[in-house]
């Protein structure tokens, strides 16, 4: 089994490539595209559908530790804002999208949702994660994580 056939175990077990760091309820990873560097994804710890499946203390911790590591992109990527995304409509299991928007970005891009980008940003090789071009990234915003506990 590949570790993306179920990133929360992978995280879990060590095995995922994209994990920044586990956090108390929550398992932070990067984004598998970073066309806006720094791009992140924050997993629980639990498999469930969607946030209303947690119960109360697991949906604060969860809401809770995605601002968190919103605070860390802020910190270390510097973007003009950080957008938050719950989906669960292309993969169905409660994940939300942490993503920074920068000064750089087209001014129309900017005002819009990052699913609308091009086709050809979701595919690109050289903008897809990689320890090697993103690891020292991945790092920076580990340290940020670990010290705000």
């Amino acid at each position: 089994m590949d570790w993306q056939d179920d990133r929360i175990a992978s995280a879990r077990d060590g095995l995922n490539p994209t994990l920044i760091a586990e956090m108390d309820s929550n398992y932070a990873v990067m984004a598998d595209m970073q066309f806006l560097p720094g791009w992140c994804i924050l997993l629980p710890k639990r498999n469930v559908d969607s946030l209303n499946a947690l119960d109360t203390q697991e949906r604060k911790s969860f809401l809770y530790d995605m601002s968190v590591l919103g605070d860390a992109i802020l910190s270390v990527c510097k973007p003009v804002r950080v957008n938050y995304d719950i989906l669960g409509n292309s993969d169905q299991y409660l994940h939300a999208h942490v993503y920074p928007r920068y000064a750089w970005e087209q001014e129309e891009r900017l005002k819009l949702p990052v699913w609308l980008y091009d086709s050809h940003c979701w595919s690109d090789p050289m903008t897809g994660f990689s320890e090697e071009r993103h690891g020292a990234l991945m790092h920076s915003i580990r340290s940020y994580l670990m010290s705000h506990r």
